[in-house]
């Protein structure tokens, strides 16, 4: 015997009802979910952990490279690569390649040494050079290196230093750390600094120039005659009036 038209439509009103309510505790449950906490990034307990790399902790905290890097690669979409020597690579330098460098451009060894962009060990593949870094636009210059690879090795140059990678310290979004055995010294340490732009204000000399410049001098010497001749004018006449009266 069927249920009456009523009944039927009351059990289809409850379950309705129903279904309602549990889709939304489910979003509400969902919308209550905190969300996964971003990674937190340092790169000098990377590298410590890793050992072997205490001359470039050493320069990345003295130039405040260290917590650049570790808050943009929390904060950037692109992410970060390192490239980061060893204590073998910084013994290796010729005595006094670190203390004969300004203090400008031992910021700039650091900067040289960091992209900002995330690049795995395939990307390089592909990559176009030069390749920036957080030297790049100084001064006007590249400051950029290039990198080729091949499918079992990637070398990096600085056009002075050219080095192999040789481990990964570590290869996950947002940083990737590349250890190299040389110190990348900057091409443009040894290139003659580009001519200084001159101001816009100022302007080459050129022959008008020096038509203007000269015009009040010449102007002074008509004068001067001028006044010459009215002189011996005056004389003339007063010789003449003397000479009629006596």
């Amino acid at each position: 015997m069927s249920p009456p038209p009523c009944s039927a439509f009351l059990l289809l009103f409850v379950a309705a009802l129903f279904l309602s309510a549990t889709a939304a505790k489910s979003s509400s449950d969902d919308a209550a979910a905190p969300a996964p906490a971003s990674e937190s990034i340092n790169i000098t307990g990377i590298l410590d952990k890793a050992s072997q790399y205490t001359y470039f902790i050493r320069l990345l905290n003295q130039n405040q490279a260290a917590v650049q890097i570790d808050s943009q690669s929390e904060t950037s979409t692109d992410g970060m690569t390192v490239f980061a020597p060893t204590d073998n690579a910084f013994n290796n330098l010729p005595a006094g390649t670190l203390n004969n460098l300004t203090s400008q451009q031992q910021i700039q060894l650091v900067q040289y040494h960091v992209c900002p962009k995330f690049y795995s060990l395939q990307s390089f593949q592909t990559v176009s050079n030069p390749v920036r870094t957080q030297a790049s636009g100084q001064d006007n210059r590249v400051f950029g290196l290039n990198i080729s690879a091949s499918a079992n090795q990637v070398n990096v140059s600085s056009g002075i230093v050219n080095v192999q990678i040789n481990n990964v310290i570590r290869k996950n979004f947002p940083l990737a750390i590349y250890e190299v055995d040389s110190v990348l010294i900057p091409f443009e340490f040894y290139e003659a600094p580009p001519p200084a732009v001159a101001p816009s204000g100022s302007r080459p000399h050129s022959r008008h120039s020096g038509a203007a410049d000269t015009a009040p001098a010449t102007e002074a010497v008509t004068g001067s005659a001028s006044k010459f001749r009215a002189g011996v004018f005056v004389s003339v006449v007063c010789l003449i009036g003397y000479a009629w009266v006596f």
